[in-house]
Formats: C-alpha cells, structure tokens, sequence
C-alpha cells in the first residue's frame, strides 16, 4: 500500500563525527551506526555551521543558515521563523509527520508543521511546559525526581542514572517511537523525527554501559601547542580553558566514560527502533539518517562542550542508509565532499521526490551541486567566533584581540598545529581569509578596515561566579514557577 519511501531522522545532541567505531575511535562503541553507515552512505566532512543547540536546529529544520533563519546566538525565546518547515512541506506532500524529544523551539509546544510532538524539553518548565518525559515520570510515581540525581546539565561531573532503567530519556524516547510508528497511518507515507537528548549533559548512563566501558580502555584527552600557550589567546578561548582547568585527569577520565556511554546506549535502542520498522514491514521502504546538532571537544585541547568550530564540536556525523536497492544512496560508502544541516531538508526531500521550497539555503547530499566551503558563525560581541573551510583548510577566527588560526584538516585532523604564521601557508591564509570577509553580515563588517580584518580590541577573561552550577536543576515536585531568564 505504501509506496512513497517512509523516513525517519535521528538526531543527538553533543555526537561528534569522530564518535564512530567507523571512523576508527579507538574507544567508542557503536555497533548499529556503523553497521548503518556500511548499509548506506557516511559523510564524512559534515559540519554545523553555528555549533549550538537552537540555531542548528532552527537550521535542520528549515534547511537554512543562520543569516536566514536569524538566530546565531542562542535566543531562547526567539519564535521560528515564519518559513516552510521540514515537517510541513512533508505533510503538504500527503505525510504523515510526528515527532518525538528535544525540538529546542519557542513556543515549546509549537509543532513547527508536525501533526504531534511527543516532547522532552530537559526540564525547561520556565518556558512555562511541563513537558512529555515529565508527565510520563509522574505516571511511573516517579514526579518530580528527573533531576534528582544531582548532575548539571552544562557540567561534566557523572553518576549512573539513579531511577530504573525503562525510565532514563533514551528509553523513553525510543519507546515513544517505536509507538508512533506502530501507530501509523497505513494509507500514507511517514517522516518520522527522534530527537534523544543525550550525551548532552548530565552524564547520567545507565549502570550497564559503566560497566561495560570498565573493561576498555579510556582514550585521553590530546592538546596542541597552541592550547598551551593560555597566556596570549583571545576571550573565547580563554573562558573555555578556564572550564577545561576546573577537571583533573580522573574527573575527565570519568567524563569521557559517561560520555561514551551514553552514545553506546543510544546506538543500542536504535536496534530496538530498527527492529520495529522490519517487524513492522517497513524496513526496505524507509531511509534511516543519522546526525547531531554539533559535538563535544571531551577535553582536547583543554575544551569542552560545543560553540567551537575544532573538529570535535563542529564535524558531525553524518549517515543515511537508503531505501533498499537505492543506487543513488547506494552501500558501506563514505562521501568526503563539504555538507552541512542546512542539506539534510533538500536531501530528503530530494530522495522522496518532493520540490524543495526556494527559500531553502541548502543543496542535496546527492544532487549535482557541491559547496566549495563552509561558513561557520556563533556568537556576538565577545563570544563571537566564525570559520571558514575548502575541506581541507580551516580558518577560525575570534574577532576580539583579532586572532586567527588555520589548520590543515585533512594532514591534521587533531589540529595540532595552527599555521598562522607559517610562510608556506601565506596564500592559503589569504585566500581564506578574503572569503571569511566576503560572508560578514549583521555589524560583523566593523571587524574589516581597507579589507584587512582588524577585529576587535582584546578583553580580558576574568573568572565569574557561577552561583547555578551552570543551570542546576532542581526538584520538580511541585513544578517550579516560571522565572526570569536572568536567574538561570
């Protein structure tokens, strides 16, 4: 009856590409992702090009960069745009579309064009939602107790998950697709988007993946020079070292476990997701991706968390297995061409035959046309950051102290060596550097005199306190009240 491919779209919060035993991870398990990756295509050189939770997703979400969709920053009560969404141009295709997870937008229970979400908001009753997951915890006498565990949602301090194991957000999240699914309309189509919230922080795994990781051996942490040289790098640098020295070595090493975790979990309740599709009959007529919204630098170079563009927090995974026998897709390839979220929309819709709306910046993973870089933007004022990348060399540059750096990716993939500096790299630096001032918009020309960057006077980094323990949650039972963003 159905003959129009199906689609379901994973997404994780934190996943950095390099996160795959597909990639060569010396300590990551993902057995079903890279068993996807070789039924299907991984992209390799995938990036967020504003490496933070809203912007991207308002990006995945309306296949458009921040300079369309508007936010670069993190504006949480920034309304979507009043744009064709990925989950309405499906419906307007005659599909079925349901969410289930993290959405990251405002109002929170705006559907931005799906027929329902099933919602898990990581306990933002601010914005005035007691969200799905919540509800479902009340229901198992559990109300209240989400955070109980004492861990940060924005700190790499970890514990097991201290409620029973059906209860963690990935089981829930898995269960409520797998429900979805079953509960399908069987005269159309389906889209289908599982957000899981997790690794992000709180590293909160189940006790079995700890135990599992208690037998492998912990990659460590790598830094290049550049990252030990805190006395002359520019604000925004400066405050991530300063979070990167708050953890000694046991400290990262357990984070690091956690984290891995986490990621382990995940990869195996998709099993459970694939296995209702083949149960269900849909298998070979679905198309599986698999992305993150940005990664986590873990601890290199003295970093954490996301809102950079070194590889670890911009280069996301990127992996679609195809419906069966689709040659355009085709089998256990990878693709080193430059592809970004602003893709995923065209993509899909060019896979289910489908117009992609004009108002869409990206092109198709499997079209005719390539991007020859990638501009990558985050952050105003002191905070702000931009990049640019030919797919093999980077330039980042920190507006504030006018500091740039340029690796050469494909030759070091860690980013060991910033060659700034380096004679033999003077046109490449040019080069790149003419096309990062070409892309500056929204004040961001100020930073360019007779078209030479000359930033921004540099600022110091001074210390501040952080009386929330980076956005604690507390107990919500009975829910908190709404409050000022100033006090979170």
């Amino acid at each position: 009856m159905e003959t129009k491919p199906n689609f379901l779209v994973v997404t994780t919060d934190h996943w950095s590409a390099s996160l795959l035993g597909s990639t060569g991870h010396p300590t990551i398990q993902t057995p079903t992702l890279d068993t996807l990756a070789q039924n299907g295509v991984r992209f390799s050189n995938c990036y967020s090009t504003c490496p933070v939770c809203i912007p991207a997703r308002r990006t995945l979400m309306t296949g458009t960069s921040p300079k369309t969709h508007g936010d670069r920053i993190f504006q949480t009560e920034l309304p979507m745009p009043n744009l064709p969404t990925m989950a309405q141009t499906f419906r307007d295709a005659g599909y079925q579309a349901y969410a289930v997870g993290k959405l990251h937008v405002y109002p929170q229970r705006d559907r931005i064009g799906f027929d329902d979400v099933i919602l898990e908001e990581e306990g933002r009753v601010l914005y005035g939602v007691i969200d799905d997951y919540e509800i479902f915890l009340a229901d198992k006498g559990f109300v209240g107790q989400q955070f109980d565990h004492g861990m940060g949602n924005n700190q790499y301090l970890m514990r097991p998950w201290h409620l029973p194991e059906d209860t963690h957000a990935t089981n829930w999240a898995t269960q409520q697709m797998v429900r979805t699914i079953k509960r399908r309309d069987p005269t159309r189509p389906g889209f289908w988007y599982l957000s899981y919230r997790h690794p992000h922080p709180p590293l909160i795994p189940l006790q079995a993946y700890l135990d599992l990781y208690q037998t492998i051996d912990i990659d460590i942490p790598y830094y290049g020079e550049w990252a030990s040289e805190q006395d002359d790098t520019p604000y925004c640098l400066s405050a991530g070292f300063a979070q990167g020295n708050q953890l000694n070595e046991d400290q990262t090493r357990l984070a690091r476990m956690a984290f891995y975790a986490l990621c382990t979990h995940i990869d195996h309740q998709l099993r459970v997701i694939i296995g209702t599709l083949r149960d269900e009959g849909l298998l070979d007529n679905t198309v599986i991706l698999f992305t993150s919204d940005h990664g986590d630098m873990l601890g290199n170079h003295n970093l954490w968390a996301k809102r950079l563009f070194y590889e670890n927090s911009a280069n996301i995974p990127m992996i679609i297995m195809g419906c069966k026998d689709d040659a355009r897709v085709g089998f256990n390839r990878v693709d080193d061409r430059l592809v970004c979220w602003e893709d995923v929309m065209p993509t899909l819709l060019d896979l289910a035959g489908i117009d992609v709306p004009e108002t869409v910046d990206g092109v198709s993973m499997f079209g005719e046309q390539h991007h020859d870089f990638i501009y990558g933007e985050v952050g105003e004022d002191a905070t702000a950051t931009r990049m640019i990348f030919d797919g093999q060399y980077k330039l980042i540059y920190y507006p504030v102290g006018n500091y740039c750096q340029l690796f050469d990716v494909t030759n070091d993939p860690q980013e060991m060596n910033n060659l700034i500096g380096d004679a033999n790299f003077t046109e490449i630096s040019d080069h790149l550097t003419k096309l990062l001032i070409s892309q500056l918009y929204g004040g961001d020309e100020q930073w360019v005199q007779d078209n030479v960057l000359v930033g921004l006077e540099s600022i110091p980094y001074e210390v501040s306190p952080n009386r929330s323990l980076s956005s604690q949650r507390g107990g919500h039972f009975p829910p908190p009240p709404t409050i000022g963003l100033s006090q979170i």
